[in-house]
């Protein structure tokens, strides 16, 4: 019997060219209300910090403010940079979190710092500090069952055991998930080449633990439709440009679409930039649904996660609608054995 494949979203909370961080968190705000009347499993968040063009730097407070504005929806970090963070600090955050909003709060945890080496320092953080792995279990040790005798206890947290994932876009993160037995996200959205390694390695060595008796593994792809198709393709070049800005060191608000990407950053980088950015899906409801079936095809996800950067409020909200009508129709499909 087929099941239906879960579909989730994944916001930065876009700050675009012309418009200012109070109305990008207005955004973010409205598009979660959309996106659960769409069906979305979970409306995720990423932490970045010194960018310009986004808004969810403190990502345990945009959580609170989209999880107090829905009702039923997950809401939680895609993820929450653990290396800048105490992982007493976090457990308390997201214990918060899910005092207040009971069996809507997920914390996925990436081993970035979400910024450079400068933001690091005034993070207070060691930059050559590596203790991810030790700081995972240490933030699970929290947030698991009740520790009355512990020295250290997270007040709200213990007991609420938020669902831990583990983010990645390389095999360190595939293989510390399944060791672990954690839930796993590839950001195959901008970083795909591991893509099936990790899967593979994720899935093959996973070892069952109290958070999950089997792998769930999440494919994160870009989405960028319309009713019409040339139009779809017009919105993706704002994430094309902002994509070739970043790698070249100029981040800023998210740009305004181009009529012609190529005359703007060049064929060249426009192609370094497109493989990058190749688990995409663009164009109109049939066109994404197709795109999005070949995908979830050949790479078997337990779960789709849909961004998107689009500079136009009213054409992103209509891009996540589609994308949430193409993706009702998938089917969950086994992993290859």
């Amino acid at each position: 019997m087929t099941q239906p494949l879960p579909y989730s979203l994944l916001d930065l909370s876009p700050v675009p060219e012309g418009s200012t961080a109070a109305d990008a968190i207005r955004n973010t705000i409205e598009l979660a209300r959309h996106a659960e009347g769409w069906g979305y499993r979970r409306f995720w968040l990423a932490e970045h910090h010194n960018m310009p063009g986004i808004a969810s730097a403190a990502t345990a407070v945009l959580i609170g403010l989209v999880a107090q504005a829905t009702r039923t929806i997950r809401v939680g970090a895609g993820g929450i940079m653990l290396p800048n963070h105490a992982p007493l600090t976090v457990a308390e955050a997201f214990g918060t979190l899910a005092t207040a909003f009971p069996d809507r709060i997920d914390l996925g945890l990436g081993r970035a710092p979400g910024g450079d080496g400068a933001v690091i320092r005034a993070l207070r953080r060691d930059p050559m500090a590596d203790s991810f792995p030790q700081d995972v279990v240490e933030l699970l040790d929290y947030l698991g069952p009740e520790r009355p005798g512990a020295p250290v206890r997270a007040l709200p947290g213990e007991g609420t055991n938020v669902p831990v994932w583990i983010l990645g876009s390389s095999l360190y993160g595939a293989q510390l998930a399944a060791h672990l037995g954690l839930p796993y996200a590839f950001a195959s959205h901008f970083a795909p080449d591991h893509l099936e390694q990790a899967l593979q390695i994720y899935r093959e060595r996973f070892r069952p633990s109290p958070w999950g008796d089997r792998p769930y593994a999440v494919m994160a792809a870009n989405v960028f439709a319309a009713d019409d198709p040339g139009q779809a393709a017009y919105l993706r070049t704002t994430m094309q440009l902002a994509f070739a800005r970043l790698r070249t060191g100029q981040p800023g608000k998210l740009p305004r679409p181009v009529a012609d990407i190529d005359a703007e950053i060049g064929a060249a980088t426009r192609r370094a930039v497109d493989q990058a950015l190749r688990i995409t899906a663009t164009g109109d409801r049939a066109q994404v649904q197709d795109q999005l079936a070949a995908l979830v095809d050949r790479h078997r996800p337990d779960e789709v996660i849909l961004t998107g950067q689009i500079h136009d409020r009213t054409a992103r909200l209509r891009s996540f609608e589609i994308a949430a009508e193409a993706a009702a129709g998938l089917t969950a499909l086994p992993a290859a054995a």
